[in-house]
């Protein structure tokens, strides 16, 4: 049995009731097959891949807080650290009911590769909670978050372990969490990231995941002689990434002209309204069955009463912009029957496995979501180093950066692809090129 086959045997076992770290794992280690294969008794040795899988540390705590009716609720929160070989930790902070360990460490996980692309010096970790910040009060949140930071605050710091935003997790809450973390440690820095501007946040950020995917689509389609120019689009989500996203693809030409939430999604053939959607869902945190009201133009599609998703509207590009698996082999089949050319992730690990495969097998180029939503945590690195300084760039300097860093992933996944025998396969390429810088580091770094 081969090496990889041991590691993967392994984590199943262990694992075994952590689906999303289980696909996580498997899709990496099988694209790495190649790297491993060329290194197996070095790594074996060394227990490389053993250790790659396991985090260095993780953290599960009970986070008690009081509602308005001045009912005590209960919630579980956690942080995983899985890998400094290459700098602090820095992953986001995910609220949502379907938060667990798995999915806290399957994001983690992908989030060591993603944040190596960058090529900036951040390790991977990732945490959150099972609290639902939908429906609650401005004082529910607090209460909330002053809790959570106040078990977590025991384990971050600037120059350790640095969290950011993540589903549920805006500025309101990085605002709420850095006062508390604030209040405890006596400490003003630059312990996460995300922050408002006036105490120490970045100039664009909110953009910078929607941002940076575009900007990584925009070089596939130039290095395969193309353009986004005049191309219909296909967005799932309405939150920060997918608003963003859909704000840079229209800058750059296209037209997208879909959008969801948890309950449903539009459909606007006349191109989604920007403005409108952040007004909805920025400021009145909406449904979107307020855009349909507002738009002539759109329609409401209910997901539970239609079965139906977006991904059934005839498009060249489909940006998954929403949560891990929303994109399965059907979907894939649906988008490639109607002629889409491309898919690039925006949002952690939202298609399947089976529908990875497909698009690879019928010629899509499909850009995963390590290399192509990292835009967010590299902002979020170049908000560290402004805090360091104590220096604030502008909108324009930090987005020339971004743009450059999402170009230098692309020509470094298309590298490593190249230089393995599988041309195009940008997903073997982004495991590739992020996993040959940590494990360089971490052999160099002794058996810790």
């Amino acid at each position: 049995m081969s090496y990889v086959d041991e590691v993967l045997d392994l984590v199943k076992k262990q694992n075994a009731s952590e689906p999303e770290f289980i696909q996580a794992a498997t899709e990496v280690l099988d694209s790495l097959r190649p790297v491993i294969d060329a290194n197996e008794e070095v790594y074996r040795k060394d227990a490389l891949l053993e250790r790659l899988v396991n985090p260095e540390r993780q953290f599960k705590f009970r986070v008690p807080w009081v509602d308005d009716k001045g009912q005590v609720q209960v919630n579980t929160g956690y942080r995983v650290q899985f890998n400094s070989a290459i700098g602090p930790y820095k992953g986001g902070l995910r609220f949502h009911p379907s938060v667990n360990l798995g999915i806290i460490k399957f994001l983690g996980f992908e989030q060591i590769f993603k944040n190596s692309l960058t090529s900036l010096p951040i390790g991977g970790g990732k945490g959150g909670s099972d609290f639902d910040p939908k429906g609650k009060s401005d004082r529910e949140v607090m209460a909330f978050c002053q809790s959570f930071m106040t078990e977590l605050c025991k384990y971050i710091g600037a120059d350790t372990d640095v969290p950011a935003g993540d589903i549920g997790v805006g500025g309101r809450e990085i605002g709420y969490m850095f006062g508390q973390y604030k209040r405890i440690r006596g400490l003003y820095e630059g312990v996460l990231t995300g922050k408002g501007l006036t105490y120490g946040g970045s100039l664009a950020r909110t953009e910078a995941t929607g941002y940076g995917l575009l900007y990584i689509t925009e070089e596939l389609f130039k290095c395969h002689d193309n353009t986004l120019e005049g191309k219909t689009a296909v967005v799932s989500g309405a939150g920060n990434v997918a608003i963003y996203a859909i704000q840079k693809a229209h800058q750059l030409g296209a037209k997208v002209v879909t959008c969801s939430d948890s309950t449903g999604w539009i459909y606007d053939p006349e191109g989604i309204d920007v403005e409108l959607l952040k007004e909805i869902k920025e400021v009145k945190r909406a449904r979107l069955t307020e855009y349909a009201a507002a738009r002539p133009s759109a329609e409401y599609h209910d997901k539970a009463t239609e079965g139906t998703n977006q991904w059934i509207i005839p498009c060249d590009v489909a940006l998954p912009c929403a949560t891990q698996n929303e994109l399965n082999l059907e979907d894939a089949k649906t988008l490639v029957a109607n002629g889409c050319i491309a898919v690039c992730e925006g949002a952690n690990m939202p298609s399947t496995i089976e529908a990875t495969e497909y698009f690879q097998a019928n010629g899509v180029w499909f850009i995963g979501g390590k290399a192509s939503n990292a835009g967010g945590v590299a902002t979020s690195a170049l908000e560290m180093s402004q805090n360091s300084e104590r220096l604030s760039w502008s909108f324009e300097e930090v987005d020339a950066k971004l743009k450059d860093i999402m170009v230098n992933i692309y020509h470094n996944i298309d590298d490593a692809a190249k230089r393995y025998g599988m041309e195009g396969n940008y997903v073997a390429g982004a495991n590739i090129a992020g996993f040959e810088k940590v494990a360089e580091a971490m052999q160099a770094q002794g058996i810790c």
